[in-house]
C-alpha cells in the first residue's frame, strides 16, 4: 500500500498540523510501510528516515501568486489568476499522486487558505487520478468565527463544504465530528473520529535502547507494570512474585511484572536457580506478563543486560516499584522510585522501614498472593492519575492510535 501526506507545509516549518504530520511519518517509517510526503514547503531532512518529500511551490499558502490570489479570495472577488493556478497545479499532482493508493490531505479541503489547491484536488478526484482520499479536517472555515467571513456561498468557496465520493471524512475529536458533519451534511457516523496523540518516548525521555526493550516487553498495553530492579537471587523471593502476576491475572488485570537482573553466568546454582523460575512461571501460564529483561534482549536466546540507564527508563514507564524480598542490605531501588514518583510496594524489611516506613505500602512474605493482588489493583485503581495514565499509553500514543485507526482508514475506501 503506498500512502501520500499532502499538506501546505511540513517540518521543519512549526504548527500543529506539521507535528501531526511528523508523527504519522515515524509510523509510517518504524512500520516499514512507504509514504511520500508532498508539500509546498519543508525539507526531505527533517522527516524520518526513509520517508519521501517531494516539493510543488505553488502549494504553499506563501507563493507570491497564491498569497495574491488569497487576498482577493478572502474579500469574496474571484481573481484573474484562479483558473491558471488551478489548472497549473492540477497538471502538476496528477502524474504526482497518479501511482498511490491513499493520499492523506490535511486541512486542504475545509480550510480557505490555497483554494486553486483545493480545486485541483477536486479535479484529480473527479479524473479518478485520487482514487483514495483521506481528508483530514483540523479544522473549518465554514464554521471558525475567525474565518467564516472569507468564504461565500459560491465557487470555490463553496468546494470547502462540498462532499466527494472518494472522500473518507476523518477529524481530531467529537466536537470536530459534530462541525464536519454539519457543514458537509453527512451523518455523523460518516466521519471517523481519531485522535491526536503522545510520544511516549519522548515524553518519557527514554533511551533508544529502553525505548526498543519497552517495545520488546510490550510494557504499552499493559493495566499495570510492576518493577523489580534486581538481580536473580533467592533472596528477592521471585516466587512469590510470580505468584503474585498470576493473581493479577486472575483478577482480569492485564500486568507485566518486569525483573530487570541477571542471574549470575559464572555460578551453576545461579543458572539452575534461573531456570526453575522459568519453569515455574510456565506452570503458573504467566510466560507474557512476568518478564525476565535477561531473556529479552534484540538477539533470542542471548543473555541481556542493561545498564543503570536502561534501568531508570523502565523507571518512568513502571507504574509501581514491587520488592518482595527476603533480604536487602540497603534497599536503593526504594530512593529511586521516590524521586521517580513511583509507588512501593515491599516486604517489612528493615530497609523499607528506615527508608520508607511512612509512604511504602508494606506487606508480610506470608501475606496470600491474592490478597496481595487485591490490594495493590485496589491501591492503584483508586488513583485518577494512575487510571488516566494507563488509558493514555494503551489508547493515545502515537503507535496505538497508528495501528487502531489510521491504518485501517487507509485499507478501507470511502464508503
Amino acid at each position: 500500500m503506498k500512502t501520500a501526506i499532502l499538506h501546505y507545509s511540513a517540518p521543519p516549518v512549526i504548527g500543529g498540523v506539521e507535528a501531526v504530520l511528523q508523527a504519522h511519518a515515524v509510523q509510517f517509517a518504524a512500520a516499514g510501510l512507504p509514504l511520500t510526503v508532498i508539500a509546498g514547503r519543508g525539507e526531505a531532512n527533517a522527516l524520518p528516515h526513509g520517508v519521501d518529500f517531494i516539493r510543488v511551490p505553488e502549494m504553499d499558502t506563501l507563493h507570491p501568486e497564491i498569497a495574491a490570489a488569497t487576498g482577493e479570495l478572502n474579500t469574496g472577488q474571484f481573481p484573474d489568476s484562479f483558473e491558471s493556478l488551478t489548472t497549473r497545479l492540477t497538471g502538476e499532482l496528477r502524474p504526482l499522486l497518479a501511482g498511490f493508493d491513499a493520499v492523506i490531505v490535511h486541512n486542504v479541503l475545509t480550510k480557505h487558505f490555497n483554494l486553486p489547491l483545493t480545486a485541483a484536488l477536486f479535479r484529480l478526484m473527479d479524473d479518478g487520478t485520487l482514487k483514495h482520499t483521506v481528508a483530514w479536517c483540523h479544522d473549518l472555515t465554514w464554521s471558525s468565527p475567525n474565518s467564516r467571513g472569507k468564504v461565500f456561498p459560491a465557487y470555490p468557496w463553496e468546494l470547502l463544504k462540498t462532499t466527494h465520493d472518494h472522500i473518507t471524512y476523518v477529524t481530531i475529536s467529537k466536537q470536530r465530528q459534530q462541525e464536519v458533519a454539519g457543514v458537509f451534511g453527512l451523518p455523523v457516523e460518516k466521519v471517523h473520529v481519531v485522535y491526536n496523540g503522545v510520544d511516549a518516548n519522548a515524553l518519557l525521555g527514554l533511551s533508544a535502547e529502553g525505548a526498543a526493550l519497552a517495545d520488546r516487553l510490550d510494557l504499552w498495553h499493559a493495566d499495570l507494570i510492576l518493577l523489580m530492579p534486581v538481580r536473580v537471587t533467592r533472596a528477592k523471593n521471585i516466587e512469590y512474585a510470580l505468584r503474585v502476576t498470576a493473581a493479577l491475572k486472575e483478577l482480569d488485570c492485564r500486568p507485566k511484572l518486569v525483573l530487570t537482573g541477571p542471574p549470575d553466568p559464572h555460578d551453576p546454582a545461579s543458572i539452575a536457580y534461573y531456570e526453575s523460575l522459568l519453569a515455574e512461571r510456565d506452570r503458573l501460564g504467566v510466560k507474557d506478563e512476568f518478564r525476565f529483561v535477561y531473556e529479552s534482549g534484540p538477539q533470542p536466546g542471548a543473555g541481556y543486560t542493561i545498564d543503570r540507564r536502561v534501568v531508570f527508563d523502565l523507571y518512568r514507564v513502571a507504574d509501581v516499584l514491587f520488592m518482595p524480598s527476603h533480604r536487602e542490605g540497603f534497599g536503593m531501588p526504594i530512593l529511586e522510585a521516590g524521586l521517580a514518583g513511583l509507588p512501593v510496594v515491599a516486604t517489612a524489611i528493615p530497609a523499607v522501614h528506615e527508608l520508607a516506613a511512612e509512604e511504602a505500602f508494606i506487606f508480610s512474605p506470608d501475606t496470600d498472593p491474592a490478597a496481595l493482588a487485591r490490594q495493590i489493583l485496589k491501591r492503584v485503581n483508586e488513583t485518577p492519575e494512575h487510571r488516566l495514565r494507563v488509558r493514555t499509553r494503551r489508547n493515545y500514543t502515537w503507535k496505538a492510535i497508528f495501528e487502531r485507526d489510521l491504518l485501517p482508514l487507509l485499507e478501507k475506501r470511502a464508503d
